[in-house]
């Protein structure tokens, strides 16, 4: 609001009159005949992830296309359109897009743009008015952009959601979340430098053909042999700090915002641990209780979102039983269970932007023995700020041993600062990990001693 008074009174003193010739932006609908026709670009927030989206939507009608992992010629794109007052996440969804259409590859009359909204009160429900914007500035204005939200915000003719389009997009987020789990939990410790990727690699395929046909019993059997498989796979006897990855959706899960953090952490001698995609959708969904029961929110839309908690939660219930008959692998907790971690430390009221969600993911992880966490902020993510970073202390306060770090990106952001703080977190982890396995040594002879099996 400062920053608005500033600007107001600078413009008076200046003699800045407004114009008058300002004109709303027309929507263009995607109609019936579009679909037939055109090439429809999806942004980029999670590869793992939406290489498999991509293959439910094409394989549902659509000709879909997600854009590679974005580069930084991308996000100077995205500066050029969006006011850098915006957040990071903006930013970089507008220049994917922005970039993608400059490039010659696509007939801009044959091409469509999808993005996602929230809805709440996170910038990220007014992307859409961020992409019409940039593509009028850009000479683009003739292109469709289709909102993809589940509370009615836009409709378009020619795009509609089937029952098949919806299994078939669960199943590609479940594998996604499946392999995030297992890969990043051997590959720093694989035996033969390499094996886990192309274990991973070899099974990309076989998932993405499974999703495209729609074989689910098929997809069933694949999560169970999945886990097997990276189950056996040769590792090495060694441990390593295990830090776990939250903060804003796209920052957390885009190589490119937040400057490949996975890949830093294990070249920096850790295991990066990253929570489920799908536990994002079950928050906002859970949100429907809290708002019926203490806002003004209906009873319709509770019961509606309960339902969409139970289909993904029976979704993934083979995915967690192979998890937990595994000997390295672990299963997701209930989204109930990550409230409830969250609920003694800061109200479920709290729903903008990952709101109570980002609280509840550190308290699981710390609960299940990774206390070494990065918190990844968008420079001027209000919510993050204060559910992220805001209740850094109190985790402290309560976990014994919980080293939290948070970390802004943006583009301005200086990538050997962020590289420096994620050493002095490790600096930390490294030195509990070895006080740990003190205790656990000594624990471990105390036993054997008690057994008879030491003198």
């Amino acid at each position: 609001m400062r920053s608005l008074k500033a600007a107001i009174e600078e413009r008076d003193r200046m003699g800045i009159k407004p114009k008058n010739e300002y004109r709303p932006i027309e929507k263009i609908p995607f109609t019936s005949e579009m679909r037939q026709k055109h090439t429809i670009l999806a942004p980029q927030m999670s590869p793992i992830h939406f290489q498999f989206v991509q293959e439910a939507f094409s394989s549902s009608g659509y000709n879909m296309e997600v854009l590679p992992s974005v580069d930084k010629g991308a996000v100077e794109e995205g500066l050029k359109y969006v006011n850098n007052d915006a957040c990071y996440p903006s930013i970089i969804v507008v220049g994917q897009m922005i970039e993608a259409l400059k490039s010659g590859k696509y007939d801009p009359n044959n091409t469509s743009l999808m993005i996602t909204q929230t809805g709440g009160g996170c910038r990220a429900s007014n992307y859409v008015g961020f992409l019409r914007k940039a593509l009028k500035e850009a000479g683009f204005e003739q292109i469709p952009v289709i909102s993809l939200n589940y509370v009615g915000l836009e409709s378009n003719p020619g795009f509609t959601i089937s029952y098949s389009m919806i299994k078939k997009a669960l199943v590609a987020l479940l594998f996604g979340d499946l392999f995030m789990r297992v890969l990043y939990r051997v590959r720093p410790y694989e035996k033969i430098t390499g094996s886990a990727n192309l274990l991973y690699e070899n099974w990309v395929e076989k998932c993405k053909k499974v999703i495209k046909e729609g074989n689910f019993k098929l997809a069933k059997r694949y999560v169970y042999e999945i886990v097997e498989d990276f189950d056996n796979l040769e590792i090495l006897d060694i441990k390593k700090p295990r830090v776990g990855v939250v903060g804003e959706i796209l920052v957390k899960y885009h190589p490119t915002a937040n400057n490949d953090i996975v890949g830093v952490l294990e070249s920096e001698g850790a295991e990066a641990v990253v929570p489920d995609l799908t536990d994002f959708f079950l928050y906002c969904a859970y949100d429907e209780t809290f708002k019926y029961k203490y806002l003004s929110g209906n009873f319709k839309s509770k019961i509606i979102s309960d339902a969409v908690i139970w289909a993904i939660e029976y979704f993934r219930k083979d995915m967690k039983k192979a998890l937990e008959k595994s000997k390295r692998f672990h299963a997701p907790a209930t989204i109930k269970e990550l409230a409830e971690g969250a609920e003694p430390i800061l109200s479920i009221g709290n729903q903008t932007g990952e709101g109570w969600f980002l609280t509840g993911e550190m308290v699981e992880l710390i609960n299940s023995g990774v206390k070494n966490i990065v918190c990844l902020q968008p420079f001027a993510c209000l919510p993050n700020h204060v559910t992220g970073k805001g209740v850094i202390k109190e985790l402290k306060r309560r976990y014994k041993g919980a080293n939290v770090v948070a970390i802004d990106y943006d583009p301005g952001a200086s990538e050997v600062n962020q590289i420096n703080r994620i050493k002095l977190m490790l600096a930390v982890a490294d030195k509990n990990l070895e006080e740990d396995y003190k205790v656990e040594s000594v624990s471990t002879a105390i036993n054997e001693i008690a057994s008879g099996k030491q003198s």
